[in-house]
């Protein structure tokens, strides 16, 4: 029995789907299949059932999962305590990041990273920063960049990297458009697109209008805001997205109100840290300066 099987096992549990769990491992499907029968034989249990287009987990396997997570995060835990012995950072580094800093903020740092600390292994999941925030206090992320949320958990550490400005836009050609000296009372009759209002975003969002007495009513959800942008840009409805995300495709509304969030990261103190993710934290950790003092 090897750790690829239980890696495979826990991928297929989190996806209910052997393709998605191939593609996230890099491997075939049969490949999965493989691991998982490996499993049954050792465990003399059935773990899956088909089920559609998936599969569907037996009670087997739903009892199996915690205690296979929770030896994976100890050996892991092992693994960055023997790390520190090591003067190189090295090893396989698992982290997590939302779409629109992964894509927008980051490239340049872990291209710098990779560059410094050859011997290190990024292994780099694309999540939304909900998900992320609770994979770091869960174990499955050992560090992660994200939106950081209205409320910091104070079992966790913050480090505040960039400040992302929100705008409120609409197409070129919606009634709103050219529209001068809008309040937030303007916007309520037409539709709008903003991210599922469990998402940090959207709470940062909707608490302006709260303030204000007034509740949007949202005609359609979708977390990765560069999906956003695009609905945006056919017409289908206002939004708030990052100063970032603004192209010729969309217009920024003539609005007096200023919205932030702050981006930046986050990882678990109580748990053992990695060199190499030591290293990152390090590396990414800006200067102190006056009216700069990030979370911790």
């Amino acid at each position: 029995m090897n750790l690829a099987a239980f890696d495979a096992f826990v991928k297929v549990m989190e996806t209910g789907s052997i393709s998605t769990a191939a593609d996230l491992l890099f491997i075939t499907q049969p490949a999965v299949t493989k691991r998982i029968h490996c499993l049954e034989q050792y465990f003399g249990v059935k773990l899956f059932e088909s089920a559609g287009r998936g599969v569907q987990a037996t009670h087997a396997a739903n009892s199996l999962l915690p205690k296979v997570k929770n030896w994976l995060n100890e050996l892991g835990d092992i693994h960055h305590t023997l790390s520190h012995e090591q003067r190189q950072a090295q090893g396989k580094l698992k982290i997590g990041t939302s779409h629109h800093i992964g894509l927008h903020h980051l490239p340049m740092h872990l291209k710098d990273y990779v560059h410094q600390f050859p011997d290190v292994t990024l292994d780099v999941h694309f999540v939304d920063s909900e998900q992320a925030h609770e994979q770091v206090f869960s174990g499955d992320l050992e560090l992660a960049f994200l939106t950081l949320p209205p409320q910091l958990d104070d079992r966790l550490n913050y480090v505040t990297l960039w400040n992302d400005p929100l705008i409120f836009v609409a197409a070129p050609f919606h009634p709103l458009a050219h529209k001068k000296n809008l309040k937030l009372e303007d916007l309520i009759p037409y539709p709008n697109l903003l991210p599922a209002p469990q998402t940090y975003t959207s709470q940062i969002t909707l608490s302006v209008f709260e303030k204000q007495g007034l509740k949007p009513e949202v005609i359609m959800s979708n977390n990765p805001l560069e999906s956003i942008r695009m609905l945006v840009s056919i017409g289908l409805g206002w939004s708030v997205l990052p100063r970032t995300l603004l192209n010729q495709d969309l217009q920024q509304l003539d609005i007096n109100l200023e919205i932030n969030r702050q981006l930046g990261m986050v990882w678990h103190p109580a748990r053992t840290q990695s060199r190499a993710a030591s290293e990152l934290i390090q590396m990414m950790k800006p200067l102190p300066t006056a009216g700069n003092s990030p979370p911790l």
